[in-house]
């Protein structure tokens, strides 16, 4: 397959690429490094993400720039270093990489062509599971890896809304909520769009015209049969296992996992258990809350789902709001802040010194004490430390 079969798949994917929200990686990556790594979960827009880049910095038909997958079955037997050679000879200056790790030695590849071609800019994807600097040492010190997350809050609701408000950090929305909102409200108005968020607004391919669920089910599938098992090198036979613990966790609700039962359950040890939940972590598909001053390999307080939309597609009818509302809660502190289970339900404690409760605004029976912060779901507006729930989604 001839390097322009390449460049006319790149112009076509470049001139269709359709990104209608800037993501805000965007501003946060340092382009000016020369091996950038960009992980994410299945479904999160990483390819969109790539050839976002290639339309922002290149015209489409300009040969400096490459978009390539490694899907390709050209890549089975031609190494990367050797492709990026022909693609430097030609004039090349930025190469991006789709699904990495499809490709066998890829980390010796990519450490080829930065030894190589010191004029090259490689900019590659992979999977959220995949952990770059300690299983391939030869990356170390040369790449620069960034997390790709699914939509914010305020980025589904700036292109919902055609509005472009800006992120904010813990602690302005703590400090000056109150004003933050009076700049929003009369923009738009988030209480008729959270709950669509909530629903489908984590993955951008929402924005294609199938059936959601459908789609997030079969992204769930390939996230345990790809992310999980080939790239952790795992045995088929473990499949059913792993997914049948995927769907007895997403089943409880929020709450700590009884190991010993799960281990009867999929027939398997306590050990094997919480390895599998590590890396059903990994795949970003739950996340593990513990208590203060401990972590894994301990065993979780809380097993949550990773956001709100996986919670509708595994058992849509069963979904609990106040559920729903700290799987959000966590999920968006999750970026940049270490959250920890509190000493009740429904508390948790940020950054080791912060308590939040999540609860309903409409609840008559709630008492507020002046040592706890409210995120509170049912309002569009706060006062003092009582906050809404959906503002904590304009931290990225």
């Amino acid at each position: 397959m001839p390097m322009d079969a390449f460049f006319r798949t790149h112009t076509y994917l470049v001139e269709h690429t359709n990104a209608p929200v800037h993501r805000t990686l965007m501003d946060e990556i340092d382009w000016s490094d020369r091996m950038i790594g960009i992980k994410g979960t299945r479904g999160v827009g990483k390819t969109t993400f790539l050839l976002q880049y290639a339309k922002e910095n290149f015209a489409s038909t300009d040969k400096r720039c490459l978009y390539v997958n490694m899907n390709n079955f050209y890549f089975q037997g031609r190494g990367i270093a050797d492709f990026a050679g022909e693609f430097c000879k030609r004039g090349g200056k930025v190469l991006l990489i789709d699904q990495v790790f499809k490709q066998p030695e890829w980390s010796k590849e990519l450490r080829k062509c930065y030894d190589l071609y010191p004029n090259l800019k490689i900019i590659f994807t992979g999977s959220s599971v995949m952990r770059l600097k300690e299983e391939n040492p030869e990356l170390n010190g040369i790449v620069k890896s960034y997390n790709l997350r699914g939509f914010s809050f305020r980025e589904y609701l700036n292109l919902q809304t055609g509005n472009n408000f800006e992120a904010y950090t813990l602690d302005e929305i703590l400090n000056d909520h109150e004003r933050i909102i009076k700049k929003i409200l009369p923009k738009a108005s988030p209480a008729a769009h959270f709950q669509n968020y909530i629903h489908h607004g984590f993955y951008p391919f929402f924005l294609e015209h199938r059936n959601f669920s459908e789609n997030l089910l079969k992204t769930m599938n390939m996230m345990t049969e790809v992310d999980i098992l080939l790239i952790k090198q795992m045995e088929l036979k473990y499949l059913t296992k792993i997914k049948k613990l995927f769907y007895m966790l997403a089943v409880d609700g929020p709450k700590a996992p009884n190991v010993s039962q799960l281990a009867h359950d999929i027939q398997t040890s306590r050990a094997t258990v919480m390895n599998y939940i590590k890396n059903l972590a990994d795949a970003r598909l739950i996340n593990m809350i513990y208590p203060v001053g401990q972590e894994y390999p301990k065993k979780p307080a809380k097993v949550m789902m990773h956001n709100s939309n996986l919670m509708y597609a595994i058992y849509p009818n069963r979904v609990e709001k106040q559920d729903l509302m700290e799987t959000f809660f966590v999920n968006a502190l999750w970026k940049d802040h270490k959250v920890n289970n509190g000493a009740k339900a429904e508390y948790y404690i940020v950054d080791q010194v912060k308590k939040f409760r999540i609860c309903d605004a409409e609840n008559p029976k709630m008492r507020y004490n002046s040592d706890t912060i409210y995120a509170r779901y049912n309002t569009e507006v706060g006062k003092d430390n009582r906050i809404p729930l959906w503002l904590l989604g304009f931290l990225y």
